[in-house]
C-alpha cells in the first residue's frame, strides 16, 4: 500500500477501530497495531527508501499527518474514557475523603528489632560488637571456657556434633568472646550476638535460638560494677527506671562466683501473676565474674585483670518485653502475629 489514497484508507480504518474500542486495553492494542514498531505506518515508512526524492517528500508528509490524526483521536478517546469512569464513581456516591489502601510495607522481624535495640544500648556505652562462625571447634566452644570433658553440655543429647566431636554447631555465643580475647588486649568491652543451637524444643525452647553475651575485662571488674551495668541495660531495654533486679547464686564453669538474675515482673509489677508464676519475678539472664582459668586460656594475666560476663537468650527477653507465651510463635510466619511489631 504505497499510494496516497491507500494512506487515507489506512487512517480512516485506524480511526474507526479506535472509535469502536471498549476499554483502555483495546485502545492501546489498536494504537500499537498501527503505530507500533511492527505497525502498519512503520512498515510504510520503511518503504520510502525505495521511492524517488519528490515522492518521498509527499509520501512522508502524508504519513506524518495520518499518525498525528490517529494519536490525537487516541488521546481524545482516552480522556473520554477517564471522564466516564469518574462519572460512574460519582454516580455511586463514592467518598473521595476515604483513606486510601495502604501498600503492605515490610518491617524487621521482632527478634531483629530486639537485637538492634540491645546493640544500640551497648554501643552507646562503648562496647564493641564481636562476630564469629556458627560452626565451632570443641576448643573454642567448651575447652577454653573451662568446661571439662564430662560436662553434660558436651553430650550428644545437648549438642549438634558434625564430625566425631571435632566440629559442632555452637551452643552459645561465648566462643566469639574467646576469639576476641585471643586477638585483643585489655581493657575489653564487647558483646556478641548470634544464632546458637541445642538439642531442645518445646514452648519455651527452640533447637535454634539467638543469644547475646557481654564481656568486660579490666583491672576494676567487680560484682557492684556488674550489677550497675546490668541495671542500666535492663532499665533502658524495658524503658523502666523503677525496674527491680535481684541476684541468686548459681554455677557456670566459666564464671566464679556465678549468679542468675531476675527482674520484677513488668505485667504485675511484683504483685504476682500467671506469667511470673505468682513470684513477682522473672528469670532473665546468667552472669558472674570470669573464671581466672578462662582468662589464662586466652593469654590474659589473671593476676592483673579480672572480668565480668553475662548472657541471655534474645527470644527469652523478647518474650518478656512483648508478653509472648510461646517461643515458637516467632518462627511460624504468622503475619497476624508479626504485624503487631510493625
Amino acid at each position: 500500500m504505497s499510494s496516497i489514497s491507500g494512506i487515507d484508507n489506512l487512517i480512516s480504518e485506524a480511526i474507526d477501530s479506535l472509535t469502536s474500542a471498549k476499554s483502555q486495553h483495546d485502545l492501546d492494542t489498536i494504537k500499537s497495531s498501527y503505530l507500533g514498531k511492527k505497525g502498519s505506518f512503520t512498515s510504510l515508512l520503511k518503504s520510502i527508501k525505495d521511492m524517488k526524492v519528490e515522492d518521498k517528500i509527499i509520501f512522508g508528509k502524508k504519513i506524518n499527518i495520518g499518525k498525528n490524526k490517529i494519536i490525537a483521536h487516541y488521546d481524545s478517546l482516552v480522556n473520554e474514557l477517564k471522564a466516564t469512569k469518574l462519572d460512574n464513581l460519582n454516580s455511586k456516591n463514592f467518598d473521595f475523603t476515604m483513606e486510601g489502601r495502604c501498600n503492605n510495607v515490610g518491617t524487621l522481624h521482632p527478634i531483629s528489632q530486639v537485637r538492634k535495640h540491645i546493640t544500640d544500648i551497648f554501643s552507646n556505652i562503648g562496647f564493641d560488637i564481636a562476630d564469629g562462625p556458627e560452626i565451632e571447634t570443641d576448643y573454642f566452644n567448651f575447652t577454653a571456657l573451662n568446661q571439662p570433658d564430662d560436662h553434660p553440655a558436651r553430650s550428644m543429647h545437648d549438642t549438634f556434633y558434625l564430625d566425631e566431636k571435632k566440629h559442632l554447631l555452637r551452643t552459645h555465643t561465648s566462643p566469639m568472646q574467646i576469639r576476641y580475647m585471643h586477638n585483643h588486649k585489655p581493657p575489653i568491652k564487647v558483646i556478641s550476638l548470634g544464632k546458637v543451637y541445642r538439642v531442645d524444643s518445646d514452648a519455651t525452647h527452640s533447637p535454634m535460638f539467638h543469644q547475646m553475651e557481654g564481656l568486660y575485662v579490666n583491672n576494676d571488674a567487680s560484682l557492684s560494677k556488674l550489677k550497675s551495668l546490668l541495671q542500666e541495660f535492663l532499665s533502658c531495654f524495658f524503658d523502666d527506671n523503677a525496674l527491680k533486679i535481684r541476684f541468686r547464686p548459681s554455677y557456670f564453669p566459666f564464671t566464679e562466683p556465678s549468679a542468675e538474675m531476675d527482674v520484677s515482673c513488668s505485667l504485675c509489677h511484683g504483685k504476682g501473676c500467671n506469667v511470673c508464676k505468682y513470684t513477682g519475678w522473672l528469670e532473665i539472664l546468667g552472669c558472674g565474674i570470669v573464671n581466672p582459668k578462662v582468662l589464662e586460656n586466652c593469654r590474659i594475666d589473671n593476676k592483673k585483670y579480672s572480668g565480668l560476663a553475662f548472657g541471655l537468650g534474645i527470644e527469652r527477653i523478647a518474650m518478656l518485653k512483648y508478653s509472648v507465651n510461646d517461643i515458637r510463635d516467632f518462627y511460624k510466619s504468622n503475619l497476624d502475629f508479626l504485624k503487631q511489631f510493625n
